[in-house]
Parts: structure tokens; sequence; C-alpha cells
């Protein structure tokens, strides 16, 4: 049982990992397309507002780890086929530069996992409605929240010499792609946080009483070291889709996706909604391009993502059932 909980940390933080270089995108795709930053310092800055941002918040954790379905009944095979479903999906979605959800593909998995395991009965229902829900119209959101505040930032440059727009906005962008980073540690970081937390309380090792769940330090630190690990490594060719595939974008309209993204991120933590950074970034950005003009937005590009947006859930979810069933057997 002790070997299981090691390999339940392990796979979460291999998770967290892969979820930081398929994710990189979300928080400096557009700062590097638009030349505002070298590809390398991007990173860095990433990287570092990553590891801050996963230490501070554990709502979305609590979320995770009693939300989804009731901890007594989850066995530590649940969690690991919800984590290799999940690692899976976003290893095959990176490999072909697809921007998909890493939230999207944990709750599947979890999901699948405890259904195989026994029965829909177990699942907390009405909690995952909910986060299905604002798993969809997170991204809607930002799109709208993007093109209203693209348009506003134009009306009230419209008289300024471009010049004097562009470096402005340049200087902007540096805080509006921070605050993307710092918003990708608070989210994605604290579902790793959770699963882990979800096996100590399985184990006995952490007490489940109350509506708040406190994360251990150690869990809070490996969690936000191995996400900043996995953001330095980069994950270019989800950067390339992200920056340069869906519409070509300027200083003034990375700064508005970004920032409309970051406001999105931040609700959505503040109240322990765990929300896809990926979906929301990729609605705001196409809502930018939409704004300035419909063609601009590559909607092919937009469609493949949305195809992989759809079958993310769904795809781990089965996956992590039939992992389920073979792993069941050796850890029960």
């Amino acid at each position: 049982m002790v070997i299981a909980l090691i390999m339940i940390v392990a796979l979460a933080l291999a998770f967290d990992y892969i979820n930081g270089f398929h994710d990189t995108a979300n928080a400096i795709a557009t700062v590097v397309s638009t030349g505002v930053l070298s590809s390398r310092n991007a990173i860095l800055m990433a990287a570092v507002l990553n590891f801050v941002g996963a230490l501070l918040g554990t709502e979305v954790a609590t979320t995770i780890a009693k939300g989804i379905a009731d901890p007594a009944i989850v066995v530590p095979a649940v969690v690991m086929s919800a984590l290799i479903a999940a690692i899976v999906w976003n290893l095959i979605t990176w490999y072909f530069g697809i921007p998909s959800s890493s939230s999207h593909a944990l709750v599947g998995g979890l999901a699948g996992a405890v259904v195989a395991h026994a029965g829909r009965s177990a699942l907390y229902t009405t909690k995952l409605k909910e986060v299905g829900i604002f798993l969809v119209v997170s991204p809607v959101v930002g799109f709208f929240i993007a093109m209203i505040l693209i348009v506003s930032i134009l009306w009230i440059c419209r008289r300024m010499a471009t010049n004097r727009v562009n470096l402005g906005f340049r200087k902007l962008q540096l805080v509006s792609a921070a605050a993307m980073a710092f918003t990708h540690g608070t989210n994605d970081a604290q579902k790793s946080m959770g699963i882990i937390a979800l096996a100590l309380i399985t184990y006995g090792k952490l007490e489940a009483h109350g509506a708040h769940v406190d994360v251990p330090l150690w869990v809070k630190i490996a969690c936000a070291a191995s996400m900043a690990l996995g953001t330095a490594s980069g994950g270019w060719k989800i950067i390339k889709t992200m920056g340069t595939k869906i519409v070509k974008l300027k200083p003034i309209h990375g700064f508005a996706a970004e920032t409309s993204a970051a406001i999105v991120l931040f609700t959505t933590a503040h109240f322990g909604i765990p929300v896809s950074t990926t979906h929301v970034i990729s609605g705001a950005i196409m809502g930018v391009g939409a704004s300035m003009n419909v063609s601009a937005v590559r909607w092919g590009v937009a469609g493949n993502i949305l195809v992989a947006w759809v079958l993310t859930i769904p795809t781990c979810a089965f996956l992590s059932a039939a992992i389920m069933r073979y792993f069941l057997p050796m850890f029960m």
C-alpha cells in the first residue's frame, strides 16, 4: 500500500511536469509571437511565476480532492488510472501540437475510474455538473471579454500614433503575460495537489473533515516545482499553434487576450472551480481575432482545437475506466 501511495505521488508529479510543458503556451505564446520577449526569457518568467502561483491557495485542490467523488470509496487504482489516462492524452495532443485541456483530461479520467470502480452513484453529480458547465462556459466568457476589451482599447487609442501604441503595449504585455503565468500556476498545479491530497485522505494520512482540505506544504512545493520545471522545458509545438496558427497578433492584441484570460482564471481559482487555462486563453485569442475580422481567425485550426476539447473528457474517462480494470486486482 505504501508503494502504491509512492506511485500515485510520482504519477501526480509527472502529470504536473507534463502539464507544465504542455501548457507553457498558455502564458507565453502571445508574448513570444509578438516579439515582446525572447522564447528563453518568456519561459523562465513563466516557470518562476508558475511556481509562485502554485503556492498560493488550495481552493481548486479542494475541489479535486473532495468535489468529484466520495474520498471514502476511492482506492489507489482509481487515482492511478485517472493520472495515467490524463498523462497519455496530454502526450498525444502535445505530439500533434494540439492545445487541449489538462483539466478536462484529469476530471474525465477521475470520473471514468470512479464509475468503473463503484458506479455512477459514487460521483458527486451536482458538483461535477458545475465543474463541467464552467469548463465549457469559461472559454466563451474569455472570448467575449477579449472582444470587448480589444474594441475598447482600440477606440481609446484611435487617435494615438501607431508607434506609440505599439511601444506602450509591448511593455503592458509583460504584465499581462506575467498574470497569465501566475494564474496558470494557481489553477493547474493545484489539480495535482488535489490528486495527492485525495490519495493521502484515502490512506488516512490527511484529515478530510469540513469543506476545506489542508494540503501539506511538501505537496505544494513538490507540485509547484514540477510545474515550474515542466514549464522551463518548453512546449514548442503548442506554443507555435497558439502564438501563430490561430490568428496573427500584435502586442495590443496579445495584451487584450492575456488580460481577458487572466481575469477569468483569477475569478475561477478564487471560487475553487477547476477550468482549462488552455481553453480560456484559446477562446480569448479567437475573440481578439474575431474582433479584427472574422476571416482573420484560422477557423480550420480552431476547429481542430474544438474537436480536441470535445473528445478529451469522454476519451480520458473511457481510457481510465479500461486502465482501472487492469489495476484494480493489484491495488484493492
